[in-house]
């Protein structure tokens, strides 16, 4: 895990900057090719507008990205061709707490395309996330939540300051959030509100109360990796 690389900040910003994907614009052919074969695979992917970054940097007490939109497809194809190029999938996730200290996780559902992962819940940025040029990655992280476990913003406390996880090709926002409810009500509140989605992302929840409870199989190395520093690996 000693390639990826965390800081502390007390803000994130992004905004949208003007960009030229030379990549994308170059293996086109390829890409179409590869995207319409994951997508006989899985038909519920959807080939819609995301938001990735092309320029990033630590100033002070800020963390600034310069995005541009591409389509799913192309940023699919980046991520199975071991992420070209200087360029990043810059996303924010809701690093999940319950009140009795353990992190809550999603395993991701069949139909998409991380099926089997476990992380916190999280997503590529997209047009949702936009407020006229800046991308909204605060916003991005609670609207994320909602969408795939179906809590809401009163039922959770905000932390004021985000863990930065640097990788290859892969910055991943961690914004802490505590629940006021204990994990295993915590756990049995999304299931219910899972069983009551017709288009569920996540299969189910999984519980983190230690180091020994990281299953590096199936986390994320990032979010492995992030787990450690928090338990104090």
């Amino acid at each position: 895990m000693s390639e990826f690389r965390t800081i502390d900040v007390a803000r994130v910003e992004g905004r949208l900057a003007p960009f030229d994907w030379a990549w994308a614009r170059e293996e086109r052919d390829w890409i179409d090719a590869r995207w319409a074969k994951l997508h006989a695979e899985r038909p519920q992917m959807f080939d819609g507008r995301v938001l990735m970054a092309h320029r990033w940097a630590q100033e002070g007490d800020i963390f600034r990205a310069d995005y541009f939109e591409t389509r799913f497809s192309r940023f699919l194809c980046w991520r199975e061709a071991g992420r070209p190029g200087r360029v990043a999938n810059c996303f924010a996730m809701a690093a999940l707490r319950a009140a009795d200290g353990a992190y809550l996780l999603g395993e991701m559902g069949a139909h998409t395309a991380n099926a089997g992962k476990i992380y916190f819940p999280a997503g590529t940025p997209d047009a949702d996330d936009l407020v006229g040029d800046a991308v909204d990655l605060a916003g991005s992280a609670v609207r994320e939540l909602g969408e795939e476990t179906g809590l809401t913003p009163d039922m959770i406390e905000v932390e004021p300051r985000w863990s930065i996880t640097q990788g290859s090709g892969m910055i991943a926002c961690f914004r802490p959030m505590r629940l006021r409810m204990g994990a295993e009500e915590a756990v049995a509140f999304i299931h219910a509100r899972l069983d009551a989605q017709w288009d569920r992302e996540l299969a189910r929840i999984h519980v983190v109360r230690q180091a020994d409870d990281i299953d590096a199989a199936r986390m994320p190395p990032f979010l492995a990796a992030f787990l450690t520093r928090e338990f104090g690996g």
